[in-house]
């Protein structure tokens, strides 16, 4: 709900929540939401309509991760609303709907306090990443829920003339002695009432919605494909633009004007110093034009490989000191310590949607269309239209195609659609930036770790989509979302992690799962790698020093129970590994081992995880289910080439991503747990890796550090 001034939000720790305190409440409430006839308001997030609908406005992207269905639960539960009787919609481009964990959690630090300042009081960071989304909002929906519940009541009370205790809410009817009302016929009364000053939580288990797998409601708009992305966005009057963007760092040097005048249908051509669009009738039309101007770009030719860079800077570069605990270098001198060296290379979305936006000019102003992961951000000066996103891997961060269509849809004064060709888009698209680590470990006679330091080389993904996204060069060093979770969740007394950040030459930018996916390869492989070097079993190894961390321990051991847990030793297939990440904890089992085709197969992996509060059971299976087949293409599929700072093009059927003959059997355990919902969208990814190699090495031997994972260079 949206109170202005007259409410001082206190931000707490995680699980602490939010405080409020009443300077003044307000006589009704406010409200950003458009409405329509027949609706009324309760606060920023809930409509009630006069034929009993419910709409939720959702702040956050839906990008495949449920989020359009599993805030609304959460509004349906509180409200004691019926499933059928809810809809959905995007909210409002509005500050009212910032991401609140995107300032606490410093996604901006790099960019200096000052800005990031400015960047929070604008509203700018509505932001979908970094399985922030229910972490984010369960907390303030559910309120806004409870405070429209509690209005409705009040008003059923007041025309019964009773108490409120005396009414129940029942699938959407207040209900009194076999009289009811519906949510419909009370709302126009109920939102001019004033709202309670502390609403309660419902408490009764009567007809609850929350955590059960309800059908998600952007499914059948899916099934049927009538959900619209941006590249089925069509306008009157519109031209088709095909588009090349110079590579990093480069810009266009020519083309060749002669063969594009002999394409009948171009209607326009524009060339700037870093990109060329070709603008046409249809999209056929406007890429054989491109294909015959052959732009040449400037940039290196020769192909780059960024490991040598990485490991140049870890052994001689100067880092900053991330964290410590205890005295690292007091322990391991005069002693030797096992060490290590892992390496995750940057790494492709693998995305099917191509890079696309549309953008018009209408009485002045500029009017744009576009998937979009930060709306406030890209929109600009102009009315932005954010489109649902195609692919859940946070390849819409940033979008390269929106300000070209804005500069066409100005430059023309006609609509104008972008859209790069799969080839482009892969070229373009941002990319996981990767990371080198140098992992050492010293044991203690006990067979436990007493010392423990990672160094670590990598870039700043998520700093390097919000520097494109607001214009803005970080200040220097790593942000703090590239190092997200890099503090191992093991009790080492003494705990060094030195960063060193890598100036590739890429658009490195944010994806799902990193740079958890990085760090939990570097820690779950080396952890077991220390244990069998000191003769131990890997599970029981981990138990051990995982004191402080119970409910990591309880999903180890639960995908262990399920798993039927063998100890991984010689002869074995099965791996384990384990992550605690985006307040969610993960614990997988792994069966995999080496064909005779000398690739790795994964027969079967089992998952115990503690995400929270559960919100819908259905979703959290799924996301788990889908990251963790996302994340298998991601470490079976070789690295592309990469010239001028961008990943050389590949047929999608081509690079050896998984087919549903590859897809391994998948369990799934949700631990129910009281504890403040968790993300989950970046679990599957973030973990998968370590299981698989930890599998492999105890079938055969052989131990991989390098992902996409390497046989040849196997340890």
């Amino acid at each position: 709900m949206n109170l202005d001034r007259r409410t001082l939000l206190v931000g707490g720790g995680v699980g602490v929540g939010l405080v409020v305190a009443y300077a003044l409440w307000p006589s009704r409430l406010d409200s950003d939401l458009p409405l329509a006839a027949g609706e009324r308001g309760f606060g920023n997030f809930i409509k009630i309509a006069r034929d009993g609908r419910i709409t939720v406005a959702v702040p956050q992207t839906e990008t495949g991760q449920g989020i359009w269905t599993a805030l609304p639960q959460i509004v349906a539960d509180e409200l004691g609303a019926a499933w059928e009787t809810i809809a959905v919609e995007p909210a409002p481009l509005t500050k009212a709907y910032a991401n609140p964990l995107a300032e606490q959690e410093g996604w901006f630090e790099g960019f200096g306090r000052l800005r990031a300042y400015s960047l929070s009081r604008d509203g700018a960071m509505r932001i979908t990443a970094g399985s922030t989304s229910v972490r984010a909002f369960e907390l303030p929906i559910r309120e806004a829920a409870a405070v429209a519940r509690a209005m409705l009541l009040g008003t059923a009370a007041d025309r019964w003339n009773v108490s409120t205790a005396e009414c129940e809410i029942v699938d959407g009817l207040i209900m009194l002695k076999g009289q009811s009302f519906t949510f419909g016929e009370l709302s126009e009364e109920a939102a001019n009432r004033s709202p309670p000053r502390q609403p309660e939580f419902r408490n009764d288990q009567q007809a609850r919605l929350i955590g059960k797998p309800l059908a998600r409601l952007d499914g059948p708009a899916k099934a049927s494909g009538s959900w619209r992305f941006a590249g089925d966005v069509r306008l009157p009057n519109m031209l088709f633009a095909a588009a090349r963007l110079a590579p990093p760092g480069g810009r266009l040097r020519s083309f060749s004007e002669d063969a594009v005048r002999a394409v009948s249908g171009v209607r326009n051509v524009t060339a700037r110093d870093g990109w060329i669009a070709i603008s046409a009738d249809d999209r056929w039309t406007a890429e054989r034009a491109m294909k015959a101007a052959k732009p040449i770009f400037s940039g290196p030719r020769t192909p780059t490989d960024f490991r040598p860079i990485l490991d140049e800077l870890v052994s001689s570069g100067k880092s900053q000191e991330w964290f410590a605990k205890g005295d690292y270098d007091g322990v391991t001198r005069n002693a030797r310590a096992l060490a290590a060296t892992y390496y995750v290379a940057p790494s492709e979305h693998f995305s099917l949607e191509p890079i696309t936006a549309t953008a018009r000019v209408a009485n002045g102003t500029v009017e744009l269309w576009s998937a979009t992961q930060a709306p406030s951000l890209m929109a600009g000066d102009a009315s932005l239209y954010p489109m649902p996103v195609g692919a859940p891997s946070g390849s819409a961060m940033d979008n390269p195609a929106a300000s070209i269509a804005v500069d066409l849809a100005k430059t023309l004064r006609r609509p104008v659609q972008v859209m790069l060709a799969q080839s482009a888009s892969q070229n373009h698209r941002s990319v996981s930036p990767g990371a080198l680590a140098r992992m050492t470990a010293l044991p203690d006679p006990a067979g436990m770790i007493s010392a423990w330091q990672m160094r670590v080389a990598t870039a700043d993904g998520m700093g390097s989509s919000l520097a494109r996204l607001t214009g803005t060069d970080p200040s220097g060093g790593l942000g703090a979302t590239a190092l997200d979770d890099a503090i191992p969740p093991y009790s080492f007394p003494n705990l060094r992690i030195q960063a060193l950040r890598a100036d590739l030459p890429i658009a490195a930018g944010y994806m799902r799962g990193s740079p958890q996916r990085e760090f939990c390869f570097f820690t779950e492989s080396f952890v077991d790698e220390l244990a069998r070097r000191l003769g131990l079993e890997p599970l029981a190894f981990r138990m051990t020093m995982l004191g402080g961390n119970g409910r990591l321990a309880r999903c180890l051991q639960g995908a262990a129970r399920i798993a039927q847990w063998d100890g991984g030793g010689p002869g074995s297939t099965m791996g384990i590994a384990g992550c605690s990440a985006f307040g969610s904890h993960i614990g997988l089992v792994a069966i995999a081992s080496i064909g005779e085709d000398q690739r790795i197969k994964v027969q079967k992996m089992i998952a115990a995880v503690d995400c929270g509060r559960i919100v819908n059971s259905g979703l959290i299976a799924q996301q788990v289910e889908a990251g963790l087949i996302w994340a298998l293409g991601q470490a079976i599929v070789p690295s592309p080439e990469w010239v001028a700072g961008m990943p050389r093009a590949r047929p999608i059927g081509g690079v050896g991503l998984p087919r549903l003959a590859d897809v391994p059997e998948i369990h799934v355990q949700i631990i129910s747990s009281s504890d403040s919902p968790g993300g989950i969208s970046g679990l599957g990814p973030a973990v998968l890796a370590p299981a698989v190699a930890n599998a492999i090495f105890a079938g055969s031997g052989k131990r991989l550090r390098t992902l996409p994972f390497d046989l040849m260079s196997a340890a």
